[in-house]
């Protein structure tokens, strides 16, 4: 609920505070006195475009200060218009933007009037109010929506090029399965090269060995002549140390030949194997170009092979859980969209026919509504464009509300589905809403605002007594014309200051002793009505 508004500077009020209660409080005033203004400084609070022109003359800024509360909560918020420069926010004494402005205001407080920012004209209001009507819950399909989301989120975060990330995949296979098929070991290559050494010379070394052999063993070779130079030195003292040592080399000389003659009857040649140890060479040659400068680097390189691979595998397998995630929740948001589509639907033609209902006794008898629910492509099938549609005369063409209704019957549209809804922000202004009208429609509209400020608080700026008469409150905005500037007061009626002013707006005459019979009998009706049981 609006506890208080302070304007000061704007327009041609100098500086007003402007107590409100609950139910329905009228401003009244004469044309020109700066009701207006009042208006247009709620609209600043809403976050509206700021006019610096708007500013009294002679001041550097305008300033509008609300006063919220909602049950133990208060809000304070606050638009500062200056004649040059930027406009400046503030929500409970802090600086904040005119959006953040926005947002809490929307929350608090509608304006409805031909000049100032009109909710029902917006595509959400009306997709609100027939969602509200037709008792939608929205949760299911917010909660679809965010799990469509999420599962999206999570496979563009994975990122990378999913045709890249397959060519590498097929890569790292094609190269574990050459390096494992021919499945090296470190220090292979030095083995083979001794091998191949062998197996290459096989005949020229049996020759050498049984050459050398026979040089050591065979009459009149080295082994012989060291058999004689000992016996020459057999018992002879000074030379036992060196026929020791040729001892020696006597053993020594018959384990070499032993050895030779062995490794000459082993040594075979072997063609097959021979060319089969070329042929592993050349493979372990062609792994080292592609894969490392050594065997040892070939080896490492597989194991990074693998771990890549894996880890590449591992991804592949994630991001089929992921499109598995999100092909159920397209189908869980197309299931909720459906529901909700199929209830707005049918809800449609109903709001319709309720708010026509009441636009009857708001002097629009002959109004028609008609609400169009059509898909969008983000959500088919939810009905998620709702457009309440109107033809104010009979036979009229339907016409989107701001094409076809003017502010007063915009006003009234939006009174109408207030009262089919009963439900909305704390705190409901209406500018406007009688334009147009007199008679018993005016009194339809004075009640229909009396309901709808049963219901929560209400502010109406009216020129029609019969509308004023019916609120719990009444605000008089009045202008007085100074020598140098006009300045406008703003003042809460008591009863008997209420008579005066309904007397002025019934005759233009409030000293006229009729016209305050006429003013104290209408107050006196209306309020009677209001009462329990009254009617």
């Amino acid at each position: 609920m609006l506890v208080e508004l302070v304007v000061k500077n704007l327009g041609v009020i100098e500086e007003a505070r402007i107590p409100l209660g609950p139910g329905l409080t009228a401003l009244t005033g004469e044309t020109g006195a700066g009701k207006t203004m009042v208006v247009e400084a709620l609209n600043l609070l809403l976050g509206g475009r700021p006019d610096p022109q708007r500013v009294r003359v002679g001041a550097t800024e305008a300033t509008v200060e609300g006063l919220f509360a909602q049950g133990d909560t208060e809000w304070v918020l606050r638009r500062i218009l200056p004649a040059s420069g930027r406009s400046r926010a503030y929500i409970n004494g802090e600086l904040a933007t005119a959006a953040a402005l926005a947002k809490i205001g929307g929350e608090l407080l509608e304006l409805h009037g031909q000049h100032a920012q009109q909710a029902l004209l917006q595509p959400r209001t009306q997709r609100a109010a027939l969602d509200q009507f037709a008792g939608i819950d929205r949760a299911p399909l917010k909660a679809a929506r965010r799990q469509v989301q999420l599962a999206r989120t999570r496979l563009d975060e994975m990122g990378g090029d999913e045709r890249s990330r397959v060519r590498e995949i097929d890569l790292l296979r094609f190269q574990l399965e050459e390096i494992d098929r021919i499945s090296p070991t470190d220090g292979e290559e030095l083995q083979l090269d001794q091998e191949e050494d062998l197996l290459s010379g096989a005949l020229a070394h049996q020759q050498a060995a049984f050459s050398a052999l026979s040089l050591l063993s065979d009459d009149g070779s080295a082994s012989d002549s060291l058999a004689k130079a000992m016996n020459r030195l057999a018992d002879r003292s000074p030379f036992e140390g060196v026929l020791s040592r040729l001892r020696n080399v006597a053993a020594e000389l018959e384990d070499c030949a032993s050895e030779l003659r062995n490794l000459g009857e082993s040594i075979e040649p072997d063609e097959e194997r021979l060319d089969q140890v070329r042929s592993r060479r050349q493979m372990l040659v062609e792994l080292r170009r592609k894969y490392g400068d050594s065997l040892t680097e070939v080896l490492a390189y597989a194991e990074e092979a693998r771990a890549r691979l894996e880890e590449l595998t591992a991804h592949d397998a994630t991001r089929a859980a992921y499109e598995a995630e999100l092909t159920t929740a397209v189908a869980e948001l197309q299931n909720a969209c459906t529901t909700i589509g199929t209830l707005r639907r049918s809800g449609a033609a109903g709001l319709a026919a309720a708010v026509e209902a009441h636009l009857v006794d708001l002097a629009l008898p002959r109004a028609r509504i008609e609400v169009g629910v059509n898909d969008t492509e983000e959500l088919p099938g939810a009905g998620e464009s709702v457009e309440l549609r109107i033809s104010v005369n009979s036979g009229g063409v339907m016409g989107s509300l701001n094409k076809v209704a003017s502010g007063g019957e915009l006003s009234r549209v939006m009174l109408a589905l207030r009262l089919v809804l009963s439900d909305g922000p704390p705190t409901m202004v209406f500018d406007e809403v009688d334009a147009g009208i007199g008679g018993e429609a005016a009194l339809c509209v004075g009640r229909a605002l009396a309901e709808l400020g049963s219901h929560g608080q209400v502010i109406v700026v009216t020129h029609l007594p019969q509308v004023a008469a019916f609120a719990d409150a009444q605000v008089l905005v009045s202008k007085v014309q100074d020598q140098d500037a006009a300045r406008t007061t703003v003042v809460a009626l008591q009863e008997e200051d209420r008579v005066v002013e309904l007397s002025r707006m019934l005759s233009g005459s409030p000293d006229s002793s009729t016209a305050r019979d006429h003013a104290s009998e209408l107050l006196t009706a209306a309020q009677g009505e209001r009462r329990p049981g009254s009617r």
